[in-house]
């Protein structure tokens, strides 16, 4: 029953979306920087049965989601410059993640927030801390001999965060 997160990080994902959802994805995010009517493109995803979300590279500001947050469904945030796996976490992204926690709250809203990039068991407690809902890991799973043990311990990082927090 997992979840199939995918990051259409294309141009004119439009084209792409429906093929992706009925491939089994539930849940599709587009890059801001990418859509030219982000709107119509997060409408279709959630036409199409999936979540619909929205991804803000590290230098974007939060400002430019102004009128998308009432339709989408969340926000991932990338921590590191998309390309490649291992790239250490940019920590200014935490202060984005706090803008759209107070974005949310400020308006009721329900989108969730996301985050990928250079999450470790050493930072996860502080990015949870800051509003972080889901957590993209990769690295400091994969690249470990126990990818089990190395979730389980991002997990209890993270829900020690939330402890603390509530």
């Amino acid at each position: 029953k997992a979840k199939l997160d995918v990051h259409l990080m294309i141009v004119e994902p439009d084209r792409y979306v429906q093929a992706f959802i009925q491939a089994g994805a539930d849940c599709v995010s587009v890059q801001q920087e990418a859509c030219t009517h982000l709107d119509r493109t997060l409408r279709l995803i959630q036409s199409e049965g999936a979540l619909a979300g929205v991804v803000l590279n590290p230098m974007t500001p939060v400002s430019t989601l102004d009128h998308a947050l009432e339709v989408a469904d969340y926000v991932l945030l990338m921590s590191v410059n998309p390309g490649f796996g291992g790239q250490k976490f940019i920590p200014y992204v935490l202060d984005k993640a706090r803008q759209l926690r107070e974005r949310r709250e400020r308006a009721g809203l329900k989108f969730a927030i996301e985050i990928d990039g250079g999450i470790t068991v050493d930072n996860i407690g502080k990015v949870a801390e800051a509003g972080v809902d889901w957590f993209v890991a990769g690295s400091s799973v994969f690249a470990t001999p126990d990818p089990a043990a190395a979730v389980a311990a991002l997990r209890k990082a993270a829900e020690s965060a939330y402890t603390r927090k509530a």
